[in-house]
């Protein structure tokens, strides 16, 4: 097989022909799977998905495989397929699934596991799967049965991609794929439940015509877009509202691009980065001022709550969310449980029925607050968005990448790490149209998810620029992933943010105990050597004028390429938690 390219070849196979193996390929051709995220086993199964038309895209550690996957079911609205061995192997694949598990995204794990008849015997790797594996994925089986194999498979895709999607984990033994097939089992069935939102259940009419009132009769309404927006594809849908309902949207880092921060009534994101030269620092009144909220897709978790104290006590709330459990968790809400796209569809249509001469009064003034709010962050944070300083400042950095970002026809899709890199990201790249363009590992936040995401990424829209922002502290959890993007031939711009230090822990230890641990620190490391070593290519910056030159280059080759840039170690972002605590960055 050539690896490259995962061109089928004629090989003869040690393998009974059908055999289990067989049967689970089949199903999963069946949902739409056409890609694998999968190291070597379990190998019967990756031996035999070629003749069913699918590839394998094989990773070289299993939390990056699970972020590949998770990057590609984000972008292909499909649920996506990662495998892993037993063991250790499985245990690795558990910190991916549970970003996914809290980011609410869709991916099939399937994990190979002991001999049936090694079951509870110390066989090799042998481990409870099912303890690994609950707390970090929606559902877990084994399949013990070949008669079973499609029954679970479906299962499993049902319950990825209803509700709240998220991932879910079926263990197979290893004798179990390699075991005959009764020649009787014949694909009987033809469903394909491989795309999500698998099923789409609207809230209440009549809670939506009552929050259609509330709205409507409101004196300063705000919308706050969460991810949700995104999985339900409910973007359009909730631009239309915006507009024709004159309501101000602001949305949560994952939710960015729900609407076009562009528009008159966009404040942009919200949360726990309204500092000084925080993008939304200004629109600080709007949120306060607000008497009625509406949640649409949003965990209303600490980050986008700002520890929960962003929002009026006050004030109404209207929560939308597919999870019931989520609606009204942390603020008292007027029901509104189900898909976000349809129930917004509903409040879009019970909203035209109404008597709106309250919202077109208003809607001057709030736009007039938001056009005041953006241009005084402008005045703010220009000499930093312009700044020649030496070491290179990230907002200089995102204002050149900014300038960038429409030159590719099919657009282009910003991955960014944790910590500081999403942050300065949110804040100085601008979603100038609704969609998904921007994907950020908010679930729990790990270092290390955003390269493997944006191969991912890549894999699901290959004709789009794919361009991760990542610092250095989290890169070094997945330099081995150079080599996969360049073996699949998969290209990645990295913006590499280097300032030798774990910069978010630095300046949060400083502020809160007054000093920092040593683990905070680094010695120097050349990536873009490690880079030109993997075969991708590497360039270090110095001088924030080089920058602009490097991302064009890279835009134009057909290679990864890796972007090394030495930022300021004294740059922090807007923290809310930082101010008047910092020197001045």
């Amino acid at each position: 097989m050539d690896t490259a390219n995962q061109k089928a070849t004629v090989v003869k196979l040690r393998l009974p022909n059908p055999c289990g193996a067989h049967v689970l390929a089949r199903a999963l051709k069946r949902h739409g799977v056409e890609v694998l995220f999968g190291q070597s086993l379990p190998s019967a199964l990756l031996l035999v998905i070629a003749e069913f038309g699918m590839r394998q895209i094989a990773y070289r550690t299993e939390n990056a495989g699970g972020a590949m996957a998770d990057g590609y079911a984000r972008v292909s609205q499909k649920v996506a397929v990662v495998t892993a061995q037993n063991g250790p192997a499985a245990a690795l694949l558990a910190p991916a699934l549970a970003e996914a598990y809290k980011a609410s995204i869709p991916i099939l794990a399937i994990v190979q596991d002991v001999g049936r008849n090694q079951t509870d015997k110390n066989a090799f790797q042998e481990l409870d799967h099912f303890d690994i594996f609950r707390g970090c994925a929606k559902w877990v089986k084994r399949v013990a049965e070949m008669s079973r194999i499609e029954d679970y498979v479906d299962m499993a895709f049902t319950a990825a991609a209803s509700g709240r999607p998220g991932p879910v984990v079926l263990l197979f033994p290893q004798d179990l794929l390699l075991e005959a097939a009764p020649p009787g089992l014949q694909e009987q069935r033809a469903v394909s439940l491989g795309t999500y939102p698998l099923d789409r259940s609207m809230a209440d009419p009549a809670r939506v015509v009552e929050a259609a009132k509330l709205l409507a009769a409101a004196k300063y309404p705000l919308i706050v877009a969460g991810g949700g927006v995104h999985l339900s594809g409910a973007h359009e849908v909730l631009a239309e509202l915006q507009e024709a309902a004159s309501l101000p949207v602001a949305t949560t880092s994952m939710g960015k691009g729900a609407v076009a921060e562009t528009h008159a009534l966009s404040l942009g994101v919200i949360g726990y980065f309204m500092g000084t030269r925080g993008m939304a620092r200004h629109m600080r009144e709007l949120v306060d001022r607000a008497d009625c909220v509406l949640f649409v897709g949003d965990r209303t978790n600490q980050n986008g709550t700002d520890s929960w104290t962003l929002f009026p006590k006050a004030a109404k709330y209207i929560h939308i969310d597919v999870d019931s459990l989520e609606v009204g968790r942390n603020y008292e809400a007027l029901r509104l449980v189900g898909d976000a796209k349809i129930t917004l569809n509903a409040l879009s249509d019970a909203m035209a029925c109404m008597d709106l001469s309250v919202r077109k009064a208003a809607r001057v003034e709030v736009e007039q607050k938001i056009a005041a709010g953006k241009k005084a962050f402008q005045a703010e944070a220009d000499a930093m968005l312009e700044s020649d300083a030496v070491p290179v400042r990230p907002e200089r950095l995102m204002n050149d990448l900014r300038g960038v970002m429409t030159s590719n026809a099919h657009g282009v899709q910003i991955v960014t790490d944790a910590s500081y890199s999403s942050i300065w990201a949110m804040n100085y790249l601008t979603a100038e149209y609704p969609g998904q363009r921007f994907l950020t590992g908010r679930g729990l936040a790990g270092l290390g998810w955003g390269f493997p995401a944006a191969i991912g990424a890549k894999i699901a829209y290959p004709e789009r620029e794919v361009i991760c922002i990542t610092g250095d502290g989290a890169f070094a959890h997945m330099w081995s992933e150079l080599e996969t993007a360049v073996r699949m031939k998969t290209k990645v711009i990295l913006i590499l943010l280097n300032n030798q230090i774990l910069g978010y822990q630095w300046h949060a230890e400083e502020v809160m105990y007054g000093g920092h641990t040593d683990a905070c620190q680094f010695a120097p490391v050349d990536h873009a050597a490690i880079a030109r070593a993997c075969g991708c290519e590497g360039v270090r910056i110095e001088k924030p004028a080089d920058f602009k030159v490097a991302l064009g280059r890279a835009m134009r080759s057909s290679q990864t390429t890796l972007i090394d840039v030495m930022i300021d170690p004294k740059a922090y972002p807007p923290i809310t938690l930082y101010e008047g605590k910092m020197s001045a960055p």
